[in-house]
């Protein structure tokens, strides 16, 4: 927490337009009456991608691991796709991967990490779907029954991640992260850390799932986690199919 305060203090004495990183783009940003967020604001919302966002993308990432191992014709097309990279490939021609974006996506539509939204309370009188609202009353969506609709996702207990090939989806209809001017701070950094870390390591190892048997989901307060963990073993290390080619050619 120090240390966070001693970055922003650094920033402020030494600011730097040309900076990119998510720290910079809070201390520029300006609320409607023209404020800067405060030292204690900035730091809340860096413990926040730090902290909360550390077991939720872990669960992503083993679910990601389990779907991709546990479907031999999903793993198959993800080394095709992460083969056509080069040796030493830079992150962001990782993440622009269309396969493996989609494998992320499906990963977190069927059982997103976060079950509902926080609620939102209506500020007032308002119709929503039939129904008259009050101000006063708390609203909550549930993430995992919106991808679980038919209308959306036909089928879709099946994890397919062709279904983000074929149809672009609105923050509505696909929300991991929630929606709105109030969705997850870490919708842009999640994603990306999940794509580095399971290209890195399915370019890299080979793996097996060490039970065959269906991973369970399981809540866990508010996320929802494999019950089991997703136990993997080990089998070898994996050569990077262009490298080969470029031996025999």
């Amino acid at each position: 927490m120090i240390l966070l305060y001693t970055v922003i203090a650094e920033r402020r004495q030494q600011p730097d337009p040309n900076r990119v990183d998510i720290l910079s783009l809070m201390m520029s940003a300006k609320d409607e009456q023209g404020h800067s967020m405060t030292d204690r604001e900035l730091r809340d919302e860096m413990m926040t991608m730090l902290l909360a966002g550390h077991e939720t993308t872990a669960s992503a990432m083993a679910w990601g691991l389990y779907w991709i191992h546990h479907l031999p014709e999903v793993r198959e097309k993800l080394l095709q796709e992460l083969d056509t990279l080069c040796d030493s490939p830079d992150p962001t021609s990782i993440v622009r991967l269309p396969y493996l974006t989609a494998v992320c996506n499906e990963s977190l539509r069927i059982y997103p990490v976060a079950i509902m939204t926080f609620s939102r309370e209506v500020q007032e009188p308002v119709e929503l779907l039939g129904h008259s609202l009050k101000p006063g009353t708390l609203l909550g969506s549930c993430i995992y029954l919106l991808h679980q609709r038919e209308d959306l996702y036909p089928q879709p207990k099946q994890f397919r991640p062709e279904r983000f090939l074929e149809r672009q989806f609105s923050p509505y209809e696909f929300m991991p992260f929630g929606a709105g001017v109030r969705r997850c701070i870490g919708q842009a950094l999640a994603p990306f850390e999940m794509k580095l870390v399971l290209a890195t390591i399915l370019s890299r190892y080979q793996l097996a799932l060490a039970d065959n048997r269906p991973e369970k989901p399981q809540r866990q307060n508010v996320t929802l986690a494999p019950a089991s963990g997703v136990k993997m073993v080990l089998t070898g290390k994996r050569v990077h199919q262009q490298s080969l080619q470029s031996v025999y050619t």
